[in-house]
């Protein structure tokens, strides 16, 4: 199984932290950000990472370099934009990379989560007809989010991006399993925002998958110092499929 980790952004509304370290590599509870993302996407069967970068390039590139040497059971790729793609700018440059697959995890590192992922998969491959399942979970910020409806069988029957009146809390978690197929949706464009160009135009041929496990976005210094205050290391593996 393969995934894309798209971790390449500036980290803005988490400065001065990111003036120095890529928000990727924040560390949480002593721990960077990526290295959780890694032994996450490792426990649940992934063997190959695609990982986008941008600012602050360097650092991560050697954090990759170091933990490709350390552990042998996943490998882990880097893509470096000079100019950034957008989320699924990132997925259609990089299509080849997951060419031999049917299915595959995308997945936006800004959260911190020891969500279920072999239970996602298992979930994913019982809904043959759909092009994606999105991961959801429910939001107490329902503007801030993607939010879904969905009918008694999962199927995404709406989505709209932070909403001014949102119908419902249930929300886009940012987890993704999506088949191949996904690609015939994507435009011409070189830069693609994965949830403004892409989610709209398969509501109706995607399922949705609610998740309780801990879902946190790290992306703002509150919710960063929660996360520190929060998060054990070994959250990852207290997963229904151990």
């Amino acid at each position: 199984m393969k995934a894309f980790l798209l971790a390449a952004g500036f980290g803005t509304r988490l400065r001065p932290l990111t003036n120095t370290v890529p928000k990727c590599l924040v560390p949480i509870s002593g721990t960077p950000l990526l290295e959780i993302w890694l032994d996450l996407l490792l426990h649940h069967g992934v063997n190959e990472v695609l990982i986008n970068t941008h600012y602050l390039h360097q650092q991560v590139h050697s954090f990759v370099n170091i933990y490709n040497k350390k552990y042998k059971g996943l490998i882990v790729r880097e893509y470096h934009e000079q100019v950034l793609l957008g989320s699924g700018g990132t997925v259609k440059a990089n299509s080849s990379f997951v060419a031999d697959c049917e299915d595959f995890f995308i997945c936006y590192a800004d959260n911190l989560t020891n969500i279920d992922l072999s239970s996602m998969l298992e979930y994913h491959h019982s809904h043959k007809n759909s092009i994606l399942t999105m991961a959801l979970f429910r939001t107490n910020k329902p503007s801030q989010c993607g939010i879904v409806s969905i009918d008694k069988d999962g199927l995404i029957t709406n989505f709209i991006e932070k909403p001014n009146n949102p119908s419902c809390n249930l929300a886009n978690a940012g987890v993704y399993i999506a088949r191949k197929s996904i690609f015939k949706y994507f435009s011409e464009s070189d830069f693609i925002d994965f949830g403004k160009d892409v989610l709209p135009k398969i509501v109706g041929k995607m399922y949705g998958w609610e998740t309780h496990d801990y879902l946190l976005d790290v992306g703002t210094i509150e919710n960063y110092k929660k996360a520190n205050e929060e998060w054990n290391y070994d959250n990852y593996q207290n997963t229904s499929s151990d």
